[in-house]
């Protein structure tokens, strides 16, 4: 996985990782950390940190999540706010809206949803409907008629 676009995530070492959640983990409920999180399981309800996020290529979330950066290979359906940087890998698939400050698709990737990007997490920014990794429909928020 590549970490080059996200200074933090190269540092997601095991002494920077604050919880894993292994491969053979199921965790339900609503999920908060202030640290870093690597999950390579499975999580449903809702994920949320003040750092980063990163799940593994095979790990399923089924939760809404709200963090500072994420790197995603495996499989989110729920909505995904990051504060900075969203990066999906070529095996990543997420069902579900993503509002973001930069987001970096790799070929291969999917998202189905909508997106909005800009400066401030999308309070400025653009406002596109993305279906199967490919580009449908974008305006911009504030001119939609």
């Amino acid at each position: 996985m590549s970490a080059k676009h996200m200074p933090n995530m190269d540092k997601m070492g095991g002494d920077d990782v604050e919880t894993i959640v292994g491969p053979s983990v199921k965790v339900e409920g609503d999920f908060v950390s202030q640290g870093n999180i690597v999950i390579e399981g499975q999580v449903s309800g809702s994920i949320k940190t003040e750092k980063n996020l990163r799940v593994e290529q095979g790990a399923k979330i089924a939760a809404h999540v709200t963090v500072d950066s994420a790197l995603i290979a495996g499989e989110v359906k729920g909505n995904i706010k990051a504060m900075n940087t969203l990066e999906l890998t070529p095996s990543a698939r997420v069902d579900g809206d993503v509002e973001v400050k930069t987001l970096i698709i790799a070929a291969g990737a999917a998202l189905n949803g909508r997106c909005l990007m800009g400066g401030d997490a999308g309070l400025n920014g653009t406002k596109s409907k993305v279906k199967s990794g490919s580009y449908e429909d974008s305006t911009l928020i504030g001119k939609e008629s």
